[in-house]
């Protein structure tokens, strides 16, 4: 930040722009040591940034630094009197620029920000942007928070930052009671509160962390049991899912657990019709942990700027899935567009005494000549995870069947019916395989968080010229 110009640098990442300006840091780990910083960088921003000018004033980031703003100043960092005028203009220029043409997440943030400045200042123009912001709200909330507790949008990234959108306003009521604790009793915040946090428990790894199916990186929200804190610091209560085996059937998300294995496994539509822009190609893919190491992962995401690694990082083949011809299972383009999108058919879920099974069909390429089918049939028990897949058509095909590994992986190589994998905790795993096909190991990558792209292996199979398969890999300790 050594020039003004530095808030808008050309050569950054739009992303990597947005965070800057966000002002996340007010209210971090550790903030209370930076006061002074944070004083200076404030009066900073005011100084390089005028009004409606960059990336800082871009609705939904002008959003996320109001709230940081304004929570700054309830913790006890009083605003002097210019950051004071600049918070309010920001306001105004908020109210001007609502995102009903994103809709989703950013609309959310929009309302959330209304609302909170909306407490801050006093006068009509405050109960103005106040009244829309839970106008908002009202309508959003239903259609945003499914049956199940999950975000609409179906990324566990995503659902963790509107979790925290939506405690931050249960908060904002204890601060402001008298004009947001009849609200929040009649839109039910804290039981839609709860039901998002069991959700996110249902998706969470053993490693506490968030798996990654559609756009999802670590470092962009806190995580379950930070969420939880943050919950029952309010008197509100947390209670523990009735079972570890889960099926979120609103969503199409599945957990299964016994002993040390936990998989998750999407079998959910691409995401709302008319708002995919955060959808993967990632249909039937699935997500292994093993004690607390995790063992077969998704891709992640390290950009949002369209070109070829947000491609590749939307694409089937970043997946743990099967990808047909080296075509994506769902048309994914641009940054966040979606054209032909895959239908999960016929999903199940049951329980057995020693065992949990998930299984669906999809028909993402049904446009491929001969109309092919994948099937997926994962069991789960406290000895291992079997995963099943089967490919049908009339015509015939190149398949590829990927499970990518966590680069806490230490090892992984051939053997002779599979591969032998040892995890970031030291344990062996033996993966068999069965069904006719070629094995393999290829190279790939690993977007933990936005910005990092981590090398690691990809366990693969393959079948040339095929008009049906029927492949089993057995993962056991």
């Amino acid at each position: 930040m050594e020039v003004p110009g530095q808030w808008n640098a050309p050569r950054q990442s739009k992303l990597w722009l947005y965070n800057l300006h966000y002002f996340d840091d007010l209210l971090a780990e550790g903030a209370g040591e930076r006061v002074a910083w944070h004083r200076s960088l404030i009066a900073r921003w005011i100084a390089d940034n005028p009004p409606l000018s960059g990336n800082g004033w871009e609705p939904y980031v002008v959003s996320r630094r109001i709230v940081n703003w304004i929570g700054w100043h309830l913790a006890g960092n009083p605003l002097d009197r210019e950051a004071l005028a600049s918070l309010a203009m920001q306001g105004r220029a908020l109210s001007q620029q609502l995102e009903y043409h994103l809709l989703g997440n950013h609309l959310f943030a929009n309302a959330k920000a209304l609302v909170f400045i909306g407490c801050f200042f006093e006068g009509k123009q405050a109960d103005s942007w106040r009244e829309t912001g839970l106008s908002i709200l009202a309508s959003q909330l239903d259609e945003q928070i499914l049956a199940d507790g999950g975000h609409f949008e179906l990324s566990p990234m995503y659902h963790a930052l509107t979790l925290e959108d939506l405690l931050d306003l249960i908060q904002l009521s204890l601060i402001y009671p008298d004009v947001l604790a009849d609200v929040a009793a009649r839109q039910d915040w804290r039981r839609r509160a709860q039901a998002m946090l069991d959700w996110l428990e249902t998706m969470t790894h053993p490693d506490g962390e968030i798996s990654f199916f559609n756009d999802a990186a670590l470092g962009q929200t806190r995580n379950h049991a930070e969420l939880a804190t943050y919950f029952a610091l309010m008197a509100t209560s947390t209670p523990r899912r009735a079972s570890a085996s889960e099926y979120l059937a609103e969503s199409g998300y599945v957990r299964l657990e016994r002993g040390q294995w936990v998989v998750l496994m999407d079998m959910a539509r691409i995401g709302p019709s008319y708002l995919p822009g955060h959808a993967h190609a990632d249909t039937l893919s699935l997500e292994i942990s093993v004690g607390r190491s995790r063992l077969v992962t998704n891709g992640g995401t390290s950009v949002y700027a369209t070109g070829p690694v947000r491609e590749a990082e939307r694409g089937t083949a970043s997946h743990a899935t099967l990808c047909i011809d080296g075509e994506n299972s769902s048309e994914t383009w641009a940054s966040f567009r979606v054209g032909r999108r895959a239908q999960v058919l016929d999903p199940q879920v049951s329980h057995g005494p020693d065992h949990d099974v998930a299984e669906a069909s999809h028909n993402g390429y049904r446009y491929l000549k001969g109309a092919p089918v994948h099937h997926r049939r994962v069991e789960v028990s406290a000895g291992q995870v079997v995963v099943r897949d089967r490919y049908e058509a009339t015509a015939k095909h190149e398949v590829i069947g990927r499970f990518p590994l966590h680069p806490s992986v230490r090892s992984a190589s051939l053997c002779e019916d599979g591969w032998e994998i040892v995890t970031g905790e030291g344990q062996n795993v033996h993966v068999s395989l069965s069904g006719a096909v070629q094995s393999g190991i290829e190279d790939g990558f690993y977007a933990e968080s936005f910005g990092v792209r981590l090398p690691r292996q990809v366990l693969t199979w393959t079948a040339r010229d095929s008009l049906s398969l029927d492949v089993k890999l057995e993962f056991s300790i």
